[in-house]
């Protein structure tokens, strides 16, 4: 939705929320919750996240930054697949010589993102 200028408009439900510092904000219902994965009491460092976010900075030194965002095959889906589920086994199995459920987490990242690049004939 556009507004008269052309640009994106705010979208807007009509309903509001009252804080008792007078501020208004629209309910947050039925919108994502990327609060909930912050697991409470686990330390930044050991939170999933941080650590997949640790992977993506190293995997970036090694290959580059969004290296990879530019494969764009099925072929490379496939190969995707293959690591996450490798990954996995390595997870599930308590092997502990790299973070296996970041690799688990990016690989689907990769796949997921690609798939629907080529869905949609992005690539």
């Amino acid at each position: 939705m556009e507004n008269a200028g052309g640009e994106k408009a705010m979208k807007d439900s009509g309903e509001r929320m009252t804080y008792e510092s007078g501020m208004l904000r629209e309910p947050d219902t039925d919108k994502p919750r990327f609060d909930l994965m912050i697991a409470e009491g686990i330390p930044y460092d050991a939170q999933l996240l941080t650590r997949f976010a640790v992977l993506l900075a190293e995997g970036a030194k090694k290959y580059k930054d969004r290296n990879w965002e530019v494969a764009n095959s099925e072929a490379e889906v496939q190969r995707m697949k293959t690591s996450a589920f490798r990954h996995f086994m390595q997870w599930y199995t308590d092997e502990d010589d790299e973070d296996h459920a970041s690799a688990v987490l990016f690989n689907i990242l990769a796949a997921e993102s690609t798939s629907y690049k080529i869905s949609q004939s992005v690539v």
